[in-house]
């Protein structure tokens, strides 16, 4: 069986590649850094009995979604990981980047989605796991756009699992919902976090376990299960005011 991950170079892309590794997946690895991704391509042919193939390509650009999707179209698990997040006032955060982010976060994900589901429901087989966050079930202030694309994959996901379960389709698909993890993003963001981050090989781990085993939200982490929770019970204005108190102490 074959598994494509994108934004697989670097932080929990990486650590769940090891965990399909070590499953005997075999897979295909998608990010821009090309050196991150021969370094995982070696390391996982080198200790383990799969074949693993590199691309890279910005997943930002709408054309290479399409050539991905024809240029590896024998796929079991579609895994939509590559995200990024920006920090700052609305009014201050660079447009570009926020478009980009847009890009990347939601139609990235809305697409690849998109072609290989269509694939999966034809032959009832397949599965798909989403890379939302905590943050999607919430308003984010400072982090505005970072939050409501990670709501977009939530609710997407949402809504193909209903139209799956009505038409009694073997294919799954689960949502990922990580609180803070020690990764890259934080740079790329601007932020530190102030509440404990797990690792990326446990969320990792943590994940592909539960995803295989076929549970819908993966949430790992006792303390991310309660913002879960929370989220739901508090009011949206008081859910705000309290992300922007946390997110303030996020600027480095």
């Amino acid at each position: 069986m074959k598994v494509l991950i994108t934004g697989s170079s670097s932080g929990i892309g990486r650590d769940m590649a090891r965990e399909f590794a070590r499953r005997n997946f075999d897979l295909v690895l998608v990010a821009r850094n090309v050196e991150r991704l021969n370094e995982i391509k070696n390391e996982l042919e080198a200790n383990y009995k799969i074949s693993v193939k590199i691309v890279s390509l910005d997943l930002g650009i709408e054309e290479n979604l399409k050539k991905l999707y024809e240029e590896n179209k024998d796929i079991d698990i579609l895994v939509n990981n590559a995200g990024f997040g920006v920090f700052g006032y609305f009014t201050n955060t660079d447009l570009d980047k926020e478009l980009n982010l847009i890009k990347t976060n939601v139609t990235a994900v809305h697409v690849l989605t998109k072609l290989y589901l269509k694939d999966m429901a034809e032959k009832n087989e397949g599965k798909i796991l989403n890379v939302s966050s905590i943050a999607g079930n919430m308003p984010g202030p400072l982090m505005s756009a970072y939050y409501a694309s990670k709501a977009y994959v939530l609710r997407l996901s949402e809504g193909i699992r209903e139209e799956l379960n009505k038409k009694k389709s073997k294919v799954k698909i689960s949502v990922l919902q990580p609180g803070p993890v020690n990764t890259n993003f934080n740079n790329v963001a601007g932020v530190k976090f102030n509440l404990n981050s797990k690792s990326s090989e446990y969320v990792a781990k943590y994940t592909v376990d539960k995803f295989l085993k076929g549970k819908f939200n993966i949430i790992p982490g006792f303390t991310i299960k309660c913002v879960k929770f929370f989220s739901k019970v508090v009011p949206n204005t008081i859910l705000a005011k309290a992300c922007f108190h946390m997110q303030e102490k996020k600027e480095k």
